[in-house]
């Protein structure tokens, strides 16, 4: 007897490939996107207090009071609106589960998703497995905004949610105020959800603010923030997010989330909930990454790679068109061998395998190691001839 796949056309995530090619042939991994340094001693000490204190049961289904107020409290200083702890805040295994029960919930057979693309690897195989349709929007080539006729122009009566990221993966670009607002418009008085995907949110650069689609008023309605503490705080490894609601989509979530993980490792949440209660460890996170992010512009802008400043995340993108007709797929394995520097190539990040020649670094690395990574990209003609 043979198994039929629910998801024929997915194999290994890239993310993967692409990091063991790297540990293969001792690069410097810059393709993955998880930081190349550790925790705050502070937080790794709470983890270690609360484990040795005996938190290590079951946590409540919706996640610990205690990090359920404190984040409330967070979302009121950072982004103007306090939702309620008990109705709309609940704790998750990581943003991937959030985004996972969050299209869950809303998504029947035969319903449409947009997807505005490049977008993450994770957002399709949700909609599919949920039988609903992903239908794609191009961002605009340049600088990956947003085309809001396009959007429009893909909005049917059979259109259930729209995925939103940002900051953008693996773009960078960072929503304005006028984005949300034109969001909020186009869906005004349709019955149009939003899987907001915000686990950047406190990375971006150069004075630009992250507008969380749970600050508008109309949205707020509307919408699934998923939200990373792994990303936010260097501890990807934790799988440790959560998803921000109105009391009616809160509900429907849960009832996905407690049959996929249930709770949330115990410790780690009793352990963010005090580290939380001093805002400065979330509000300097902007100073900490755009001085990796400057130090990796100023080191690319010594090569023949083409790009623009990242806005937010932590991911770089150069063009190197100009340079090689090559694939990205066929470069970034290349890179990887011959000068031990490890990315990832966008064209990963669309359904056609769209090819522009762009490809991902992540900057979220120890200086030595990006600097050392910079010194190897200074030859790459060396493998393009």
């Amino acid at each position: 007897m043979s198994l039929i796949s629910k998801l024929p056309h997915i194999g290994t995530t890239i993310f993967t490939v692409m990091s063991k090619m790297a540990t293969d042939a001792e690069a410097i991994n810059l393709s993955q996107g998880f930081p190349g340094f550790g925790a705050d001693p502070i937080l790794l000490d709470l983890v270690a207090k609360y484990t040795k204190g005996g938190f290590n049961q079951y946590s409540p289904m919706s996640g610990i009071p205690a990090l359920r107020s404190i984040l409330a409290e967070k979302t009121k200083l950072t982004q103007g609106y306090l939702p309620d702890q008990e109705t709309e805040v609940t704790i998750v295994s990581g943003a991937t589960e959030a985004i996972f029960c969050a299209v869950t919930a809303v998504v029947r057979e035969g319903d449409e998703v947009i997807v505005l693309e490049p977008a993450y690897d994770s957002y399709e195989p949700a909609i599919s497995l949920n039988k609903g349709v992903p239908i794609y929007v191009p961002l605009n080539s340049g600088n990956f905004s947003v085309d809001w006729e396009k959007v429009k122009d893909a909005i049917s009566p059979k259109t259930r949610a729209i995925m939103v990221n940002s900051p953008h993966n693996p773009s960078g670009y960072v929503w304005t105020l006028s984005d949300v607002n034109q969001l909020a418009e186009l869906i005004r008085e349709k019955n149009i959800y939003v899987i907001s995907d915000e686990v950047y949110e406190h990375i971006t650069f150069d004075g630009k603010t992250h507008c969380s689609l749970g600050a508008h008023p109309e949205l707020r309605e509307k919408t699934f923030v998923c939200g990373s503490f792994g990303k936010s705080f260097h501890v990807t490894g934790w799988k440790i997010g959560y998803c921000l609601a109105p009391a009616a989509l809160t509900s429907e979530f849960r009832k996905i989330h407690q049959y996929v993980t249930f709770s949330t490792v115990t410790p780690i949440q009793f352990a963010l909930a005090e580290y939380l209660e001093v805002p400065d460890r979330y509000l300097s996170i902007p100073e900490f990454y755009q001085k990796k992010r400057d130090l990796f512009a100023k080191g690319l802008a010594e090569t023949e790679l083409e790009f623009i400043p990242s806005s937010g995340s932590f991911f770089q993108l150069a063009s190197y068109g100009h340079l090689s007709k090559i694939s990205d797929r066929e470069l970034a394995e290349k890179m990887t061998k011959e000068l031990r520097v490890a990315c990832i190539p966008i064209s990963v990040f669309y359904s056609d395998k769209k090819d522009d020649k762009i490809i991902r670094f992540c900057f979220a690395k120890e200086e030595a190691e990006l600097e050392e990574a910079l010194n190897r990209l200074k030859n790459l003609s060396s493998i393009l001839s």
